[in-house]
């Protein structure tokens, strides 16, 4: 299998690093494989690629899509660095308001899986980053919600101080007043 899987403390976000092959001419790895991702437990199907790039500190986030439109996401940082994020936002959940962080970055190649029923936002550490991301469901504006960055009953421990931030992110609302139709 070319990949290793690593659970954390909070069940539902994989941290996913791929082998790496490297030799004279360079490297080559795969970036995913269905088959490896079902035998590790990740069983849905991703349809929709996105792809950003972003200055230091902007932090994107923390974001979410209404079920039955609900996006599971497999993030990549693959130019530079991010503090990537995933919360529990499951209303039925143990784990509910809890979140996990890890960095990504163009030289692990490490990916992070955010399941359906997560809120998902990541902070640029270096000076430019570029994302990409695959998707369990396509873009839907009419589902589109968010919780705001900095909710404190979250507590999410951004690596940066003052964020440059999307006007919707400054006024999402706090996790316990945001729309949310998750359940376990």
């Amino acid at each position: 299998m070319p990949f290793n899987f690593k659970s954390f403390d909070l069940a539902g976000p994989v941290l996913v690093t791929p082998w790496r092959f490297n030799d004279d001419r360079g490297y080559f790895f795969e970036l995913y494989k269905h088959s490896d991702f079902v035998q590790a437990g990740i069983k849905e199907h991703l349809v929709q690629d996105n792809f950003s790039r972003s200055t230091r500190n902007v932090l994107r986030g923390l974001h979410y899509q209404m079920a039955p439109k609900a996006q599971g996401k497999l993030v990549m940082c693959i130019r530079g660095s991010i503090f990537d994020v995933a919360v529990d936002i499951r209303k039925d959940s143990p784990q509910y308001g809890k979140w996990v962080g890890a960095e990504l970055n163009d030289e692990t190649r490490s990916m992070l899986y955010i399941p359906a029923g997560f809120a998902h936002g990541f902070q640029v550490l270096s000076d430019a980053a570029e994302v990409m991301y695959k998707c369990t469901d396509e873009y839907s504006p009419a589902s589109e919600r968010g919780i705001i960055w900095n909710d404190p009953e979250i507590n999410v421990t951004w690596p940066l101080a003052n964020p440059l931030l999307s006007g919707k992110d400054q006024i999402y609302p706090r996790l316990r007043d945001a729309e949310n139709n998750f359940l376990l």
